[in-house]
């Protein structure tokens, strides 16, 4: 373990003799990442987390005051380690996860995850509630597919934690487990339609989230158990047609004052503090001009020298990295400032644009690495920190006794420099609207200068976005290491950059949604980043739908595309697996436009599809049709269906390097030959 004073600078880089940075091999990338899913005990005396091991991984468990002794090490049977983390001082709460085949009328493939307590040698393992025994192969098929997850760690009780049932008739209930002899009690029994509970500080449920339909249209109340009375009480009623978000994050110290992120009446989301009894809305808490504001941190722990129980630590945004956190509680800032300069983190100058208003602001953010504290003791005296950025996997520290400690990075063997250089950009739609976007572009000591051949790269979702944190799918690693720019529009229909720019892609699938992607490859061209004639577009999920959007739409500006668990026919898609009324209602009316299937017989340039054999989130099949109708098309297009792969991650680690490997070949070799 390498130690670092707090307050020491770090060693020039100019010391070091320079090499031309090297690009990471298929292997190196498909790898398990050294170390991951760390955690912290509340005591502070112990770290968890996944180490890799070829095929597997395994739990190690080091000695916080002791990290040069051999951790302790625990291995799995027939399941795989998906995560690890403290739950009690001595006590891990771990998710295996393994494939899953259901014969009832039909084969089911899929993968089932499971939650078990251990304590940190792996002697006994146990689920939080066990199941009861299903009757049917549908009741089967829902249990496997069903999973406990944990509610509340209840932080200042040393044996319970709270955990919702996932499973079975009684879905959703609440019940309150002793981790030492694994009795429960149930404390809810939920009601049908129920989204999920809240805790106070106390750990008492006092509030709930509820999604029904009414004469407006799907909607999510917002509830708040009372305690005189015991009954659950609505408050807040959200129209999804009208992206109006009303949750609870969090609660003050006074159980009677939650905290409220909402966007009524407004473009992104504020926290404002709100009296329950009274009904009524108290002074904004946080607020972002830019960014959608997202949580509240507090001091859940009694007892803690010079930091109140319910202390607010720090105020959450849905910045560049997503969960930004700008913490305000001196202790935090101060380390955060301390680490900042022990780690070499700088900042540099870049300018905001607001996608609602055209507002433009400049600004200070982290240039190529950031800091996050990842987890902290009980006492906040010990803390583990990750260091990362969008080309920088993550490098582990432990604060601990004035010390600063690397536990271990994740990927050794892979050279940031050939990763490339990752920015936020803004772009104009052809309408006017500012699109956001993250472009990585390649190391020029590797790749020479620009232009490059590039790939515009869509998010899934489409109510999703992306972030400036390492991509762990490795597909933009690999693309910007294979001197490719690589864009990553956050187009019409992406959530978290403004109600306007979410709400923009109703009803626009394939069409202005897919112009968003359009004009940013022209505008990679209009910029000399990308190569003309030299442009792809590979997106997974709804991203597979834009790249088989973009090889059916006419006067395009891809030499190719790849479609990976793409959506190909969004009229079946939804009839099939969104029955559910709330689902019906609150997004399947936004999904309209283009139908890449009714246009495959025309497609325009070359395809490459892939998809897995276990993906319950978009059917193999949505790739069958589209693959059967292309090849009538006059078009080169491969399919590749890889077994045993679902909607991501990949079980093995030859099937994430078979992934990886289709889309360097392609993108290098094929693309209709030659390469892109």
């Amino acid at each position: 373990m390498k130690r670092i004073l707090l307050l020491a600078a770090l060693a020039s880089a100019s010391s070091l003799l320079h090499a031309k940075p090297v690009a990471p091999t298929i292997q190196q990338m498909a790898a398990f990442p050294a170390i991951s899913s760390l955690s912290l005990s509340p005591d502070g005396k112990h770290i968890a987390g996944l180490r890799a091991n070829g095929e597997d991984r395994v739990i190690v468990v080091w000695e916080t005051n002791a990290l040069d002794k051999p951790p302790t090490v625990i291995g799995a049977g027939r399941m795989k380690f998906q995560s690890v983390s403290f739950i009690k001082n001595g006590l891990l709460a771990v998710t295996l996860w393994q494939p899953y085949d259901l014969r009832t009328d039909r084969v089911n493939k899929t993968f089932i995850s499971k939650f078990f307590i251990t304590d940190t040698e792996g002697k006994q393992w146990k689920e939080p509630i066990t199941p009861a025994r299903a009757t049917s192969r549908n009741e089967e098929l829902e249990q496997a597919l069903s999973n406990s997850t944990v509610l509340d760690t209840l932080p200042n009780d040393p044996d319970h934690i709270l955990v919702v049932n996932g499973s079975g008739s009684n879905s959703g209930d609440v019940y309150k487990v002793n981790l030492r002899t694994f009795s429960s009690q149930r404390i809810q029994k939920t009601e049908e339609r129920v989204a999920g509970y809240v805790t106070d500080l106390n750990s008492e449920l006092r509030a709930r989230l509820r999604q029904d339909v009414d004469g407006t249209g799907a909607y999510v109340a917002t509830e708040f158990r009372n305690p005189a009375t015991n009954a659950w009480e609505e408050h807040f009623r959200s129209h999804v047609k009208d992206r109006d978000i009303t949750q609870v994050v969090g609660f003050a110290d006074d159980p009677n004052i939650a905290f409220i992120q909402s966007n009524v009446g407004r473009d992104k989301t504020v926290i404002y503090e709100y009296d329950i009894s009274a009904r009524k809305q108290k002074e904004v808490l946080f607020e972002h001009k830019f960014f959608n504001a997202g949580n509240v941190v507090m001091n859940r722990y009694k007892n803690v020298e010079g930091v109140p129980f319910g202390a607010l630590l720090g105020v959450g945004y849905l910045g560049p990295r997503e969960n930004e956190i700008q913490w305000t509680d001196p202790t935090f800032k101060s380390l955060e400032q301390g680490l900042r300069q022990a780690l070499g983190i700088t900042s540099s100058e870049v300018t905001l644009v607001d996608p609602a208003t055209g507002q433009r602001a400049t600004t200070q953010l982290d240039g190529g690495k950031s800091i996050r504290l990842l987890d902290y003791s009980a006492n906040l005296k010990t803390f583990l920190v990750s260091v990362s950025g969008p080309s920088n996997p993550p490098v582990y520290y432990l604060f601990n006794n004035g010390q600063l400690t690397e536990l271990a990075k994740t990927y050794p063997q892979i050279d940031p420099a050939a990763l490339g250089t990752t920015r936020l950009v803004y772009y104009k739609a052809r309408d006017g609207l500012d699109i956001p976007a993250f472009l990585t572009t390649p190391n020029t000591e590797l790749c020479g200068a620009g232009p490059w051949k590039a790939v515009v790269h869509p998010h899934g979702g489409p109510w999703a976005r992306d972030g400036m944190d390492f991509d762990g799918s490795m597909w933009v690693p690999l693309m910007a290491s294979r001197c490719m720019a690589v864009l990553r529009p956050q187009f019409r229909g992406s959530a978290d950059w403004s109600r306007k720019l979410w709400m923009a892609g109703d009803a626009e699938w394939g069409q202005k949604m897919q112009d968003d992607k359009d004009d940013g490859a022209k505008w990679m061209i209009e910029q000399k980043i990308a190569q003309p004639g030299h442009i792809a577009m590979f997106g997974f999920s709804y991203g597979g739908y834009s790249a088989f959007a973009a090889s059916v739409r006419p006067n395009g500006l891809y030499k190719c595309a790849i479609a990976g668990a793409g959506v190909s026919d969004i009229k079946k898609i939804w009839s099939r697996f969104y029955t559910n009324p709330f689902f019906r209602q609150a997004q399947a009316k936004t999904v309209d436009g283009l139908n890449p299937l009714d246009k495959a017989g025309e497609m325009k340039i070359p395809l490459m599809v892939y998809h897995g054999d276990r993906d319950r989130t978009v059917p193999i099949e949505q790739s069958e049709w589209f693959v059967a109708k292309a090849k009538n098309s006059g078009q080169p297009v491969e399919y590749h269906a890889i077994e045993d792969y679902a909607h991501g991650p990949a079980w093995t680690r030859a099937i994430m390097g078979d992934q990886l490997k289709l889309i360097d070949d392609y993108l290098g070799k094929g693309c209709g030959g030659g390469g892109l």
